[in-house]
């Protein structure tokens, strides 16, 4: 997606550990025309995949998710980080490791708005190692729904967490594709 390259060639930031920073536009800062975008676009990829809910992790995740519900007239669920006092009974859970916050959260999606006959579409700021995804497809496990396929605003190529999903047979379609983030900026395939 054009858009979105253009968007990481002129606010994104290299840091050290091959973090891309991107919170002019994606995660602390929203584009919502380029949300809107991004989730037309996910919903043009999987407009033949029978999806009936959208799943993604708080918080980064959540805009480019609900654009994407609001394309394909689905609805969005968000896996909590933290337990509330109105979530905390009924949970499909699982661990999570963020690298670029050198944290694990446990990860809860409740049982009352999940139904085996679920087909799910999981969509996800970023995919570096793949933990995210990980975690909510041990979640789609447990609750015996199917997964669609996962749609990935930024995919960094050269980490090993998208090679390793596809081959457990996960369908992926990223809108922007980092080959590298060499000499501070960032290179993308076609």
């Amino acid at each position: 997606m054009k858009e979105l390259q253009e968007k990481i060639k002129e606010y994104g930031t290299v840091l050290p550990g091959n973090v891309l920073k991107v919170d002019a536009f994606l995660n602390h800062q929203v584009d919502p025309v380029l949300m809107k975008h991004m989730g037309k676009e996910f919903a043009k990829l999987y407009k033949d995949a029978g999806v009936t809910k959208i799943w993604t992790v708080e918080s980064s995740g959540i805009a480019p998710a609900v654009m994407t519900g609001l394309a394909m007239n689905v609805p969005v669920i968000f896996a909590r980080k933290h337990k509330s006092l109105t979530l905390k009974d009924d949970l499909y859970t699982a661990s999570v490791y963020s690298y670029t916050k050198e944290t694990t959260n446990q990860i809860s999606i409740s049982k009352k708005y999940v139904s085996p006959t679920d087909k799910v579409l999981l969509i996800d700021d970023f995919l570096a190692n793949g933990q995210a995804l990980e975690g909510m497809l041990q979640i789609a496990q447990a609750a015996g729904v199917e997964v669609a396929g996962a749609g990935i605003v930024i995919e960094k190529t050269f980490q090993k967490g998208g090679q390793e999903l596809r081959k457990q047979g996960l369908r992926i379609e990223s809108l922007a594709k980092v080959s590298s983030l060499a000499n501070g900026k960032a290179e993308f395939e076609d």
